[in-house]
């Protein structure tokens, strides 16, 4: 399918970086200073920063873009169904890590075309760290080439996911996978932010991340970095993401199979841990 030229996806890659570094500096401008931190429904929480710097990104894009369509984690679905373009944006993925001052969070604008990621960029400012992407163009840090690592075995690699929300209400809350990778791996990690868990994929700093509970915001700019890399986005069997099914498994593509595999050995938690 046609992404569009590179002269255009250089425009809205350029514009999609505007848009996020403005949400970056909303963030900053509010670390340390939070008084009123809300939680949407249990552990799903909202700050002003969230709102803030979700205005100013979505303020960028309209401007450039008022024929786009948008979906906002905060505001929700703008424009029209006709629309081959949607902006994905997380203006603050990793909110709990915000709210209690861990710095670990980023702003996340991505692009589909067609319902296709094509563009995106990840910007963490607390360690001013920018990770672009746009199809055909490659995939960038600070500006610099980035590549997925050459970690060729699941034992002899590093892996990092997250758990959603909800995972004290459902059992399908990803910690059966969590104990049956970390049993096989050098490690797991839990950073919080599942796009930059990508754009940590994307540059080679882990080998794969998995997780289930994701929103298309979360997940739109990091399937494009990391695709840019060189690196595989696949749902959890290994068939083509199904963004609407909130799973994704991607990994530097030389583990692929091997956790795919693993993937399908394990059995979703039981009742023997009640839900609250």
């Amino acid at each position: 399918m046609n992404l569009g030229n590179g002269d255009a996806l250089h425009t809205y890659l350029d514009i999609a970086t505007e848009a996020a570094c403005a949400g970056g500096a909303i963030l900053k401008s509010y670390w340390g200073k939070l008084k009123d931190i809300q939680e949407k429904q249990p552990g799903d929480l909202v700050t002003i920063a969230d709102k803030e710097s979700e205005a100013a990104v979505m303020k960028i894009i309209q401007r450039h873009f008022p024929s786009h369509n948008i979906l906002a984690e905060e505001s929700g679905a703008f424009g029209t169904a006709e629309s081959e373009f949607l902006w994905a944006i997380d203006p603050l993925d990793g909110t709990t890590n915000f709210a209690h001052q861990y710095p670990f969070s980023a702003v996340s604008v991505g692009l589909m075309l067609n319902g296709i990621p094509a563009v995106g960029v990840i910007y963490d400012p607390f360690h001013d760290e920018l990770f672009r992407a746009a199809t055909g163009l490659g995939a960038t840090c600070d500006h610099q080439p980035i590549r997925v690592s050459n970690t060729t075995e699941l034992s002899r690699s590093l892996l990092v996911t997250g758990f959603a929300y909800d995972r004290t209400r459902t059992h399908d809350n990803n910690y059966a996978e969590f104990c049956h990778f970390t049993h096989l791996t050098q490690g797991v990690r839990r950073s919080g932010s599942a796009a930059l868990d990508l754009a940590y994929v994307a540059c080679g700093r882990v080998d794969g991340f998995w997780e289930r509970g994701l929103s298309i915001w979360d997940m739109a700019a990091g399937i494009v970095i990391v695709r840019e890399a060189g690196g595989k986005v696949t749902a959890y069997d290994g068939s083509d993401l199904d963004l609407k099914s909130g799973r994704l498994l991607s990994t530097n593509g030389h583990i692929h199979d091997s956790a795919i595999a693993e993937l399908a050995k394990v059995k979703p938690l039981t009742a023997q841990f009640p839900m609250r």
